[in-house]
């Protein structure tokens, strides 16, 4: 069995005494190559894209369905961005939309049976490959690394974006 190259990281992972810096480019480094390779696997695999992967999911955690807005907000991407992605999704009959019954002025979106479906498909391929890639990791030090991020999600939160 041959052994994998180690990843790249931007500058090498070497700046310094820049402890921080450092790690922020390995976090950057693993969330750029597990994005790109998620992203690959739905174009490849079931030719489609990770935003609307990432629509249809959040459809799915609301079968009631969401504004626009409401997925924007779940996304963390702008209006402008989601309005596109579900427009693409409706033209493939994998979503709906209806009026809002509350606001005359939004839409609901909501998965279609079809879009169910395929979702579950999706769901699960995403699954598996994520398994694999995090594969290297024990449940003990998934668990670790878990309660880590947890605590830099909280110090960010804290943090309020100042400068």
């Amino acid at each position: 069995m041959t052994r994998a190259a180690p990843l790249r990281e931007k500058h090498d992972g070497a700046l310094d005494d820049r402890g921080s810096v450092r790690l922020w480019l390995r976090l950057l480094t693993c969330t750029t190559v597990i994005e790109k390779r998620l992203k690959r696997g739905f174009a490849d695999k079931h030719d489609i894209t990770l935003p609307r992967f990432d629509v249809m999911a959040a459809l799915d955690r609301h079968p009631g369905g969401m504004t626009m807005g409401q997925l924007s907000q779940a996304l963390l991407v702008s209006n402008g961005n989601v309005t596109g992605v579900v427009q693409a999704l409706v033209r493939d009959r994998y979503v709906s939309l209806a009026p809002s019954p509350t606001d005359g002025r939004s839409s609901v979106a909501r998965l279609t049976q079809l879009g169910r479906e395929c979702f579950a498909g999706l769901a699960e391929a995403h699954h598996a490959w994520i398994e694999a890639m995090l594969a290297g990791l024990g449940r003990e030090e998934r668990g670790q690394l878990h309660a880590l991020l947890g605590i830099l999600k909280d110090s960010l939160a804290a943090d309020g974006g100042k400068e």
